[in-house]
């Protein structure tokens, strides 16, 4: 279906592309945006080869956006011992996100067992064990 209905898209939309291409001022945006797009052309196009490829990457940047949007306030942890501690939680809350496990309900369960859990088990108390416990 790629093929069929995608690929006369991308096909027409690379000509345009070449045929503005000499029209446009090399450095400016327009010239920029249509030198980028030829020059990733392979990559662009990749999705119709391969039925596995996501048509765009919005779950990846989705899911980098809180580090982004965070970026300037994690230099400002007081302390190196603040920055792993940061590091470490932000760690947590990201694998649970992954195995779709509320963060807060997941941190209030291991806290409260984990003074009383056996060491050697202490993993069972990882995000991603406790959503195969629940499932």
């Amino acid at each position: 279906m790629r093929q069929r209905q995608s690929r006369p898209v991308l096909d027409k939309l690379q000509g345009y592309l070449m045929d503005i291409q000499t029209e446009v001022l090399p450095k400016s945006p327009e010239g920029r945006a249509v030198r980028y797009t030829l020059k990733n052309w392979t990559a662009l196009n990749r999705y119709c080869e391969d039925g596995d490829l996501e048509i765009d990457n919005n779950r990846t940047e989705r899911s980098i956006r809180g580090v982004a949007v965070g970026r300037h306030n994690w230099i400002f942890f007081g302390s190196d011992q603040g920055g792993h501690t940061a590091a470490v939680l932000r760690s947590f809350v990201a694998s649970c996100q992954r195995v779709e496990v509320d963060p807060n309900a997941w941190f209030k369960d291991a806290l409260t067992r984990i003074a009383t859990y056996p060491i050697s088990r202490l993993a069972e108390l990882l995000p991603h064990n406790r959503k195969l416990a629940q499932a």
